[in-house]
């Protein structure tokens, strides 16, 4: 069972995401938050997978809780955490990621998105894959600093190259072993080594030195 936390400072959409939570085999909410310093709360006493986290709150907001929490904990375990925006606060999502959230989900995402967002945080995966959350990874990568050193790519061999672009592009292992006519499991290698030889944590840092890079 996937144990998930909601923060947002407003009950209402609190109350709509514990509903869907609520309503599948493989989740329960144990716990709700109204603000930041609450999130951080309510997570230490619950000890949940995932922490849904909005990004603007009162007092502590998203970005600085989601820095705490993910502060205390080894990279790779839980709780993880998904920022929850709107396309008015995409500001913050480049923010979040550097201090460590999994992913980040717009508030108005379907039923099944969001479903599936939180199985994948909760399984140890980021979640970089769905269109909108590609256009905004790379709409605050082409407005942020490109890198000046890309010497680390020379590290890269063609085909990882390749795959570092794909990934880049929102695609998942699986249609990446189909554009490329490999094995998923020889993609989940690949993504491996570029992510140990390029020093990056996860995938979604993976997409944004790609376009900081000039790769994609």
């Amino acid at each position: 069972m996937i144990r998930v936390v909601i923060a947002d400072d407003q009950a209402l959409v609190r109350a709509g995401f514990h509903m869907i939570l609520d309503g599948t085999d493989d989740m329960t909410v144990v716990g709700e938050a109204g603000d930041g310093l609450e999130a951080l709360t309510v997570a230490a006493e619950t000890r949940p997978d995932v922490v849904l986290m909005d990004v603007r709150m009162p007092g502590i907001d998203g970005i600085e809780a989601t820095r705490r929490l993910r502060a205390a904990h080894p990279p790779d375990e839980p709780p993880h955490v998904i920022i929850l925006t709107t396309f008015d606060l995409d500001e913050y999502v480049y923010a979040g990621l550097h201090v460590g959230a999994a992913g980040f989900l717009l508030k108005d995402s379907l039923d099944g998105e969001l479903l599936q967002a939180v199985r994948a945080v909760a399984g140890g995966h980021n979640v970089a894959a769905p269109t909108v959350t590609r256009r905004l990874v790379q709409h605050f990568v082409s407005t942020g600093p490109r890198i000046a050193d890309t010497t680390s790519l020379n590290a890269l061999t063609a085909r990882e190259r390749d795959v570092l672009k794909l990934i880049a592009e929102g695609l998942s292992n699986q249609e990446i072993a189909g554009r490329l006519v490999i094995t998923e499991g020889t993609v989940k290698t690949h993504v491996s080594r570029i992510l140990a030889k390029l020093g990056l944590r996860d995938r979604i840092h993976a997409v944004i030195y790609a376009y900081q890079s000039g790769i994609a």
